[in-house]
């Protein structure tokens, strides 16, 4: 790392320390003109136009970030699913949601975004599938739980969605009353 690169990246941690998110946005752009594909300063970029609720401006860096350096991070594939299915984006959010598991099968957030993009898309037992390999990831997450049992009702399963909600009550069990109060399953 250069001088002067360390220099500007130490300033936009500085002023994204205290919160002067356009000051940090003016001092990436800077390491940008030295480097117009820099990983790291794409992903900052990316990273503060969506704390600025400009979530087009960073599903482009993303996108850029991306095209330029696809293998770097399941984490960044999984930000750009997260913020196309935002966007209402729901093809892109799944193959970026797919390409972050490809890359970290064990992101069991990706599973879960991608559980969600299904239910959107009303592939139900697709999103099963998901789910459940986000339950098996993070078995103590009642969301996970929650949806598969909604999408156990929408495939006209409701003794599966019972059995999540008895599972549920061992260890959340506001959870599983909400559940129970939705899906009817007492």
């Amino acid at each position: 790392m250069d001088g002067r690169r360390l220099v500007l990246k130490l300033r936009v941690m500085a002023a994204l320390a205290i919160n002067r998110r356009q000051a940090a946005l003016a001092l990436v752009d800077r390491m940008l003109e030295h480097q117009s594909g820099d990983a790291e300063a794409l992903a900052i970029r990316a990273h503060v136009h969506a704390q600025l609720g400009r979530k087009a401006a960073a599903i482009e860096d993303l996108r850029g970030l991306l095209d330029l350096h696809p293998h770097l991070s399941a984490a960044h594939w999984f930000n750009l699913a997260f913020l196309l299915e935002e966007q209402g984006q729901l093809d892109g959010a799944e193959a970026a949601f797919r390409k972050s598991i490809e890359m970290d099968p064990r992101l069991d957030r990706a599973w879960y975004g991608l559980g969600l993009v299904l239910i959107r898309q009303r592939r139900f037992d697709e999103a099963a599938l998901a789910l459940e390999k986000n339950t098996k990831l993070q078995p103590m997450s009642p969301y996970g739980w929650y949806q598969l049992a909604r999408v156990h009702m929408d495939r006209h399963r409701p003794e599966e969605a019972r059995r999540i909600v008895r599972h549920l009550k061992n260890f959340e069990p506001k959870v599983a009353a909400q559940l129970e109060r939705e899906i009817g399953a007492g």
